[in-house]
């Protein structure tokens, strides 16, 4: 689908501001739905439960969404089960961190 295409891809202009990685490609986007109405839903976690940017990170990711054109509306969940961990992360997110 060419919507959620473009979603991924607005998703990979958030960054995680401690973290050099787009929160894409972290893993810490669990879930990603679009209604036949175009309406977005996103489950998303972060690195850390206490990290102090949760509010910023959650607010970046529902705007970047919004920003989409075709898309209505933005609902962001921020959970931490599962709980995150680099299994998560995508190749280059890996290699970029060294950790692979």
């Amino acid at each position: 689908m060419a919507l959620e295409r473009d979603i991924i891809m607005a998703l990979r202009q958030v960054y995680d501001p401690e973290i050099p990685v787009n929160i894409y490609d972290l893993g810490l986007i669990y879930e990603l739905k679009v209604d036949e109405d175009h309406n977005v839903y996103i489950q998303m976690t972060l690195t850390a439960p206490n990290c102090p940017m949760a509010d910023y990170v959650v607010d970046a990711v529902k705007a970047a969404v919004e920003d989409v054109p075709g898309v209505v509306s933005a609902k962001v969940d921020l959970v931490f089960e599962p709980v995150w961990d680099k299994s998560r992360m995508s190749e280059e997110a890996l290699i970029e961190l060294g950790l692979d």
